[in-house]
């Protein structure tokens, strides 16, 4: 292991690109960010003056080679972490842009990995609870689904099957993660981006309208930043995925949660019928044994801590009275 890690970041400009910066700062690096965009409104949400000066920002494409490899080289990257993707709508409205960004792209991160394995030994990335579908039995194997029902999931059961060929042809090694549903500052886009706005708009005294109900399973955007940072250490030999270990609930048990953290918009978010189409619980017991003890956050904490996070924010953009 060298002296100083030094990580890289791809989709860095993301919600969990964001969290798992900060993790990583707070672990003691100065990380680089890599990302095709140029907004950077959530990483000023999450991270203060401070802490935004230890990040190195580089614009580039996850499907570049020659571009990644030399943001890995000129920077002395010792870790990565793959989170650059396109998300459920965007794979569904385009889905060769998709498939590009979320297969060729991971393909062309684990080659830049597999160059330079004397300095970079593994890396971690995101898979999703989109690689289930909701005919599989619930709580769902942490061996995982096989038949996804949207083009993402496909997509991100790919990315699975890339690093399992990653390890046993190249050496490769890699720890996959599937997060279900992530909420908490910064997640603003995506399916199941609703608890979050509506946690936004109660900060604002607003009510909000989430698309759709049942039962997932909830996770913290910060404890998943963690999880990826740590997993990125740990990613040694094999190619591991493991399901997050997030809490299970019901949508009328986040409405309860929003709205004890913001009285004021009692009996104004609501959510509409429909399960979404994986199961409602994943096993989740092998990531803490890759990556050692992790955060967990109860959910109607998770819940506090953003309201009380989206409102900090307003007043400090000077929004609030």
């Amino acid at each position: 292991m060298p002296e100083r890690e030094r990580t890289l970041v791809t989709g860095a400009l993301g919600c969990l690109g964001v969290w798992t910066l900060k993790a990583l700062i707070d672990l003691g690096e100065e990380p680089v960010g890599y990302d095709l965009g140029g907004d950077d409104a959530r990483l000023r949400l999450v991270l203060d003056d401070a802490e935004r000066r230890r990040v190195t920002l580089v614009r580039g494409d996850v499907t570049d080679g020659a571009q990644l490899g030399r943001a890995l080289d000129e920077h002395a990257i010792t870790r990565v972490v793959h989170l650059a993707a396109l998300q459920v709508p965007f794979c569904r409205a385009d889905p060769v842009r998709g498939a590009l960004v979320n297969v060729s792209g991971t393909v062309v991160v684990f080659e830049a990995v597999r160059e330079r394995l004397g300095r970079i030994p593994g890396l971690a990335y995101t898979s999703s609870a989109a690689v289930y579908n909701a005919a599989d039995r619930s709580p769902a194997p942490e061996s995982g689904g096989t038949a996804p029902s949207t083009l993402y999931g496909v997509y991100k059961l790919a990315n699975e099957g890339t690093a399992r060929i990653y390890w046993h042809d190249f050496d490769v090694p890699s720890i996959g993660i599937r997060p279900y549903v992530v909420y908490g500052p910064g997640r603003d886009q995506g399916l199941t981006s609703g608890p979050s706005l509506a946690m936004e708009a109660a900060a604002r005294g607003e009510g909000y309208e989430i698309a759709y109900g049942g039962r997932a399973q909830y996770d913290y955007a910060p404890d998943v930043g963690r999880a990826l940072a740590l997993a990125a250490r740990a990613a040694t030999e094999g190619a591991w995925v493991a399901n997050y270990p997030g809490e299970r609930a019901t949508m009328a048990e986040v409405v309860a949660a929003i709205e004890a953290a913001a009285p004021e918009v009692a009996g104004r978010v609501t959510f509409q019928d429909g399960q979404l189409p994986f199961p409602d619980e994943l096993e989740a017991k092998l990531l803490e044994r890759l990556v050692g003890p992790l955060p967990h956050t109860p959910l109607a904490e998770g819940v506090r801590a953003t309201v009380e996070h989206f409102r900090r924010a307003a007043l400090d953009s000077g929004g609030g009275s």
